[in-house]
């Protein structure tokens, strides 16, 4: 083996993990060049956990920046971390049960409504009636009310589903709408036309593993050829942007670990 192929080898041995480690901080995560913030730390903590793997200082780091969570969204990711590391995150879910409308809607959209069920671990009559109410005809679910379904937001929502127990027709309807956004080349695209991405390749293997359908192997074989020497992955074959977060959601699916963990 010439030097360079050796080089090579060498660096293909570091893994996502190692990657992902090497870019915190006390337990804070950045991008390269970047500054840490919770959102992102929260995502490494959940690609790390659902690797069996643990983020020291990252539990304080995210406690200490509670107070400037401002939607509702990132109050439920940054609950879903804590939880992952053992925490018991009493203000940030008391926040999401003081969002829920009389609808039964948590938050401002859809999304919203998801990861504040996931985050919960748990949803009312309310709120499953509601979220049930906003699949669209074609099985997909949208960021927004009354907006136009995606892949990601369809994936969350059987995330959704499985915590609310939901099981049946909804469920077939919005894994057959899923099923529709992936490619040729195995990856699933946000919405038509956009092209195949890791997240929402990622998005997808978790969703559908949420509800015990089995991903397409060419899902994971896609992600596969993202994966870059250094142990991250390319957001897409054309892109390699935000690294730490991208990699983040890609491990948590290639261990087949749909959110939220351990539940």
């Amino acid at each position: 083996m010439g030097l360079k192929a050796l080089v090579v080898a060498l660096a293909l041995t570091v893994s996502p993990v190692q990657f992902l480690t090497a870019h915190s901080t006390n337990g804070a995560f950045a991008e390269p060049n970047g500054t840490p913030d919770p959102s992102l730390t929260s995502w490494a903590v959940l690609g790390l956990s659902a690797a069996g793997v643990d983020s020291p200082g990252s539990l304080t780091y995210l406690q200490s920046q509670e107070s400037s969570l401002s939607s509702v969204t990132n109050v439920a990711l940054v609950a879903l971390a804590e939880q992952a590391l053992g925490a018991h995150p009493t203000t940030l879910l008391d926040l999401l049960r003081s969002a829920r409308q009389p609808t039964g809607q948590i938050g401002p959209t859809v999304n919203a409504t998801c990861w504040a069920v996931l985050a919960l671990g748990s949803s009312t009559r309310a709120t499953t009636r509601w979220l049930l109410a906003q699949q669209a005809k074609n099985g997909g679910f949208s960021w927004a009310v009354h907006g136009q379904p995606d892949s990601n937001d369809t994936a969350a929502a059987l995330e959704a589903l499985r915590v609310m127990r939901v099981t049946g027709t909804p469920v077939r309807r919005a894994v057959r709408y899923l099923l529709s956004f992936q490619n040729a080349d195995g990856g699933f695209e946000l919405s038509r036309g956009r092209g195949s991405d890791a997240q929402s390749t990622a998005w997808a293997i978790q969703g559908l593993v949420a509800v015990h359908r089995t991903p397409p192997r060419s899902a994971f074989a896609y992600l596969a050829t993202l994966r870059q020497p250094d142990g991250s992955y390319r957001y897409s074959a054309k892109y390699a942007v935000t690294p730490v977060w991208v990699t983040s959601q890609v491990l948590a699916a290639v261990e087949k670990k749909p959110f939220p963990l351990g539940r």
